[in-house]
């Protein structure tokens, strides 16, 4: 089978995504980073381009020095980020998400529309293997997307099926060079484990277009079961006060959209990157259905008459606050109502000691007492009062308003999109 032309996948790419806008490029100095550039410079697109120093290896800086050098033959503005480790978790894990984190804001303050990513045939291929080896669902086998919305920023990857040698004929083509890392060699990596197996895996004609193709047929696949989960959650899931009650009928899905919906949940009431390990969700879900509580990621369970109410923990927000007029967990927001103003307030969580101040003030028959919200007493706990200093202002959720109200945004109606990181 013909290899797609690089340049034509990337026009295909943007005509698909962004028809017009200044864009980024993210240039390692590899080569397919720097096959990338060239075109995207060739196609007379507005273009940026960004390196990132990881500070890891000695020869880094000349070889950002030699993509300096190219974007300045090309007219690209070229910038360097520097990336530090801070010797906690995983390296390599460490520095993708540096890198990102450090490109959005770039991006974000250039006005930029998207950042175009490197990624070949070959690193599709290579990240399907890898998942397997990591025993992956659906989710995971369908690897990499060719768009995806991270840190306030829309990233493309217009070059997932042009294989790598082809973008390398490219740069020989134009006599231009580009640089090796040393790691890709190193067999502690697991990608590299990825890429000499799927060498060796190439004569039982197990290659890089067949993986990619397995990736596509998944993610047509996890579309499916992403609409499937988005009825259910329509069926089975409400918001309420900033809780989610759920159904008793959730039990009776399909498995694997049952998971879902409490990924789901649980990642939109805690803002979690990432969804929570298989086994503890499992057993999490397993607890709901004996009729037991739970805590999970941040979240409780409780069941309630009316089924079970999923809510944040007080304990994983009890650091937290912000000024009055800022979201507070994610979620939340304040706002006054006529003639109050927010000078010195604070959102806080309301903890135990807040809901001991609700019971005196209730007691003293200020306002009603916080147990006729009908919500449990742990969720109010995770939920936000108004405080200045350590005076309670204002509890809306807990019944006394005191002239605020509060806004929350919804779970259970968010449209589902699982994490490419599964």
């Amino acid at each position: 089978m013909k290899s797609p032309d690089p340049a034509a996948a990337l026009r295909e790419c943007l005509a698909r995504h962004l028809p017009s806008g200044p864009v980024g490029v993210a240039v390692s100095g590899g080569g397919d980073s720097t096959a990338l550039l060239v075109l995207a410079a060739e196609a007379g697109l507005a273009v940026s381009a960004v390196s990132v120093d990881h500070g890891l290896r000695a020869e880094a800086a000349a070889e950002l020095g030699a993509v300096a050098g190219l974007c300045a033959q090309l007219g690209v503005p070229h910038a360097i980020l520097n990336w530090r480790h801070d010797g906690r978790g995983n390296l390599q894990a460490a520095a993708r998400a540096g890198r990102r984190a450090l490109i959005g804001e770039w991006a974000r303050a250039a006005g930029l529309h998207a950042v175009l990513l490197g990624h070949t045939l070959e690193d599709q291929a290579e990240t399907v293997l890898m998942r397997l080896a990591r025993g992956s669902g659906v989710d995971g086998l369908g690897a990499m997307e060719e768009v995806l919305r991270a840190e306030g920023v829309l990233w493309l990857r217009p070059l997932l099926p042009v294989p790598r040698e082809a973008l390398r004929e490219l740069l020989r083509a134009r006599g231009i060079g580009w640089s090796e890392d040393r790691s890709n060699t190193e067999p502690r990596f697991a990608r590299v484990r990825a890429r000499k197996a799927l060498a060796a895996l190439q004569p039982l004609g197990l290659d890089a277009a067949g993986l990619a193709a397995t990736a596509a047929r998944m993610r047509r696949a996890r579309a499916a079961l992403e609409l499937q989960t988005s009825e259910a959650l329509a069926r089975h899931a409400r918001d309420d006060r900033g809780t989610v009650l759920l159904a008793p009928a959730v039990f009776d899905l399909a498995p694997e959209v049952r998971d879902r919906l409490f990924v789901h949940c649980l990642r939109g009431l805690t803002g979690a990157a990432y969804p929570t390990r298989l086994a503890a969700l499992h057993r999490f879900i397993e607890a709901a259905r004996a009729g037991k509580g739970a805590a999970l990621g941040g979240c409780l369970l409780r069941v309630a008459p009316e089924g079970l109410r999923l809510f944040r923990e007080a304990r994983a927000v009890a650091g937290l606050a912000v000024p009055a007029g800022a979201e507070w967990d994610g979620r939340w927001r304040a706002e006054p109502l006529a003639g109050q103003g927010g000078e010195g307030i604070e959102m806080r969580a309301l903890g135990e000691g807040g809901l001991a101040l609700l019971s005196r003030g209730a007691a003293a028959g200020r306002h009603s007492h916080w147990r006729e919200s009908g919500l449990p007493r742990a969720a109010l706990a995770a939920q936000p009062g108004l405080w200045r200093g350590d005076a309670l202002v204002a509890a809306p959720e807990a019944g006394w308003p005191n002239g605020w109200q509060l806004h929350v945004r919804p779970v259970a109606a968010r449209p589902v999109r699982e994490s490419e990181s599964h």
